[in-house]
């Protein structure tokens, strides 16, 4: 079983970011986390950045309908 919640390594290496994308990402609140532990480590749902992906393809879809409507 894969688990369930992913370090900003995991997100970063999976959507070949940086780590400072990353971070921006759920800084800015585009990317669901929450932060737990002693020194507050961020931690990514797996399901939430499934979710990220799936959004991100949906903007892609529209902006090229947009951009091939014009």
């Amino acid at each position: 079983m894969p688990p369930r919640f992913l370090t900003l390594a995991d997100v970063a290496k999976t959507l070949n970011l940086t780590m400072s994308a990353a971070r921006a990402l759920v800084t800015s609140g585009e990317l669901p986390a929450i932060q737990v532990g002693g020194k507050k480590v961020w931690r990514v749902e797996a399901s939430a950045l499934e979710k990220y992906i799936e959004d991100q393809y949906a903007l892609a879809r529209e902006r090229t309908r947009a951009h091939s409507a014009d």
